[in-house]
This record gives C-alpha cells, structure tokens and sequence, in this order.
C-alpha cells in the first residue's frame, strides 16, 4: 500500500477485502467488519467520488489526493475521505487471521534497534492506540530509516508528515464498539497479539 499504487480511474473503487468477513473472529466480528467494511469504509469511498466528481482529484490516485489536500482547511472534506478511504485499506492488510506471533526476522531486528525488545515496540503501539483521545489511529512507521510509534486523530496519517506507514489499529469507536464496548484497550491487546500482519508490515520497510 504505502509502496503500491491504489487503482486510479476516473471513479475510486472500494478495495476488496484481504479475507472473509468472518476471518477474524473472534477478535473481530464478522458483525463489525460488515458495518466498518461495508458501510465506513464504503461510505468514504463513495462521499470522495462526489466530492471529487468534476474536480482536478477526479481520477487521481489516492496518495495524490492526501498529498495535494493535506492542511487545506476548503479541501478539508475531500483530504478526510481521501485518508479515510486510504488507512481503512491499510488497517485491513494490517490485519490477517492467526496473526501476532513473531515478526519476520528483518522486521524483528528493525524493531530490537528501535524499541530494545519486540514487547517494548508492542507496549508502545498499544500504549499510543488507548490514549489516542477521541477518534483515529496508531501506526508503526519509518521515519527516515527508524521506526516509530505515532498516533494521529480523525483522518491523519503519517503520509502527512513526511513518514511512511509500516502498519495501522483503527481506534475510532465503530472499530470495535460492537464487540467491546467501551473496553478499547481490550481491542487493542487482541489485535496485537492475535490479528496484527508483520509479514504486511515487513513489506512495507522496502
């Protein structure tokens, strides 16, 4: 994602997703990821195809879009969808069925130069993920050739600061309300130990 391109047409198109709906229960519900997928996601997708019908955005991919509506507050709507429709693709292939584990050894050595341990690079992420006030994400990302933890509110991402996404845990309420409640913390320590992709996030180092 962060190193591929997203199909560029004169309309965007909803990215299929890389499972069954079902795939990551129990974690997940295939409730949840029928709302999130199918009406969220859906729903970001569809309000940026007419925002952008007509306009210099009709037909650009959408790294473009971010990049070129990124701090414009007229452009605010059509930059939230934009994101919004980009980090739901990204948080889906942050994610696989039977995930968690250890990381790829690449990754692993990436993540023992930055964070000292594996535990401590997941204590931070799942620390970054519960105090994210209000809506929005926590990411895995490279800055220069570093990993970092950071946390962005509403449709932010990385990509606006210069850093490349490695992998994403989606933290607004939708995400997980149906399943836990008010208990995001619990969300969060499955997704890390039971669904979150290192071989996605080790691809996207290169």
């Amino acid at each position: 994602m962060s190193n591929e391109k997203l199909q560029s047409a004169s309309k965007q198109v909803l990215a299929p997703l890389p499972y069954a709906e079902n795939a990551l229960d129990p974690v997940i519900s295939a409730r949840t990821i029928g709302f999130h997928y199918g009406k969220h996601h859906k729903g970001y997708v569809d309000n940026l195809n007419n925002l952008a019908a007509g306009t210099e955005y009709a037909g650009m991919t959408l790294e473009k879009i971010i990049a070129a509506t990124a701090g414009k507050v007229d452009k605010a709507a059509i930059f939230n969808n934009a994101a919004q429709a980009w980090n739901h693709t990204f948080f889906w292939r942050s994610l696989r069925p039977k995930g968690g584990g250890e990381p790829p050894a690449v990754l692993k050595k990436k993540i023992e130069a930055a964070f000292g341990t594996l535990d401590a690079c997941k204590k931070e992420l799942a620390t970054a993920a519960t105090t994210q006030f209000g809506s929005g994400w926590a990411w895995l990302a490279l800055d220069d050739d570093k990993l970092k933890v950071v946390k962005t509110g509403n449709a932010d991402s990385p990509l606006t600061k210069g850093m490349k996404p490695v992998l994403t845990i989606d933290v607004w309420e939708h995400a997980y309300y149906l399943d836990y409640q008010n208990r995001r913390a619990d969300y969060i320590t499955a997704v890390i130990d039971k669904l979150i992709n290192w071989d996605f996030a080790t691809k996207n180092l290169g």
